[in-house]
């Protein structure tokens, strides 16, 4: 088996693949109040090759396994749970016997797990920025979100291992970190509040107005809790703290205490092209290259070797 690595000793072990570049949500951090709509023209020059059917995706991720040998396999999207081939995508790359997960904002979760056959993942990251109602409608331009908190409750039913990511908006949805804190650790789930990033059309404008920070969140929550902090486990994008009450949350603070120098995670993006960082803005593509250890290569060289700087592309093109 080839050796990818840099000379930070880097290489790829988690494949992220965004199986869809549309969502039903709108949520303010990745689509702007100007755009006004779901899916936009990338300002990227995207390679296009639509890779046909789910089929010829779980081919490519076999070809990337064979060389990489991947411990994770992440379903992203947009939106996944849109992607009308799901079900028997997961059950064709099963037999890899590479681990599952799913990243979702959990708005159709529900009628999914109900199709899904037991074990098929081994665990899910659901979006909730609110449990407040209006507040979740002013971040994501929806309604309805008991759908998330029922499809939460099924996950648990099924012992599906579960975590909980919010993106915090100063302003909108900071108040909400004690109130989901509290939800998620009675529970017994692991929430993650996640720091602003300079994606999409947080790129270049009205980032440092909405952004709050890892030291923001944890002031915040030690005005009620005393908290201490756990080791970080290698290649982690969160760090974790424990509070007095049991409670185990995360910060994924992207901004201020990045995790390049150990990162090992890879993109894949719903036409076939693979990105090593989230900040490359140069796709590479798999779905028609006749060297994939190269365009591999080509990719680790995209990591950024200590910080995060941003890309024009929206996380509903990259993946989440």
């Amino acid at each position: 088996m080839t050796k990818i690595s840099d000379l930070y000793n880097r290489t790829f072990k988690t494949l992220r693949i965004s199986l869809i570049n549309t969502c039903n949500l709108a949520c303010t951090y990745c689509v702007s109040e100007e755009e006004g709509r779901i899916k936009k023209e990338s300002k990227i020059n995207i390679q296009k090759s639509k890779i046909k059917n789910h089929l010829e995706l779980g081919q490519i991720i076999k070809q990337l396994h064979s060389i990489l040998n991947l411990e994770t396999i992440r379903l992203t999207g947009g939106e996944p749970t849109l992607y009308k081939d799901i079900v028997p995508f997961i059950e064709a790359l099963q037999p890899m016997g590479v681990p599952i997960k799913l990243t979702t904002n959990g708005y159709l979760l529900k009628n999914l797990l109900e199709k899904l056959p037991d074990n098929a993942l081994d665990s899910i990251n659901i979006s909730l920025d609110a449990l407040d109602e209006d507040v979740f409608f002013q971040i994501s331009k929806r309604r309805n979100l008991y759908k998330i908190l029922e499809a939460i409750d099924l996950a648990l039913a099924k012992n599906i291992h579960i975590k909980l990511n919010c993106v915090v908006i100063k302003g909108m949805n900071d108040q909400q970190i004690l109130p989901l804190l509290e939800y998620a650790g009675k529970r017994n789930i692991t929430i993650r509040f996640l720091e602003l990033m300079r994606m999409g059309h947080y790129h270049n404008a009205n980032f440092e107005n909405d952004f709050f920070s890892e030291t923001d969140i944890l002031n915040l929550i030690k005005q009620k809790y005393s908290i201490y902090k756990l080791e970080r486990q290698k290649s982690a994008t969160a760090n974790h703290w424990l509070t007095d009450s049991g409670y185990k949350f995360g910060i994924i603070a992207n901004e201020t205490e990045p995790f390049c120098h150990d990162c090992n995670r890879l993109r894949l993006d719903s036409y076939g092209n693979i990105y090593g960082c989230l900040s490359a803005n140069s796709p590479i593509s798999v779905s028609e290259t006749t060297d994939l250890t190269e365009a591999l290569t080509q990719a680790l060289k995209q990591k950024q070797p200590v910080k995060f700087t941003g890309s024009a592309l929206s996380m509903l093109e990259i993946g989440g």
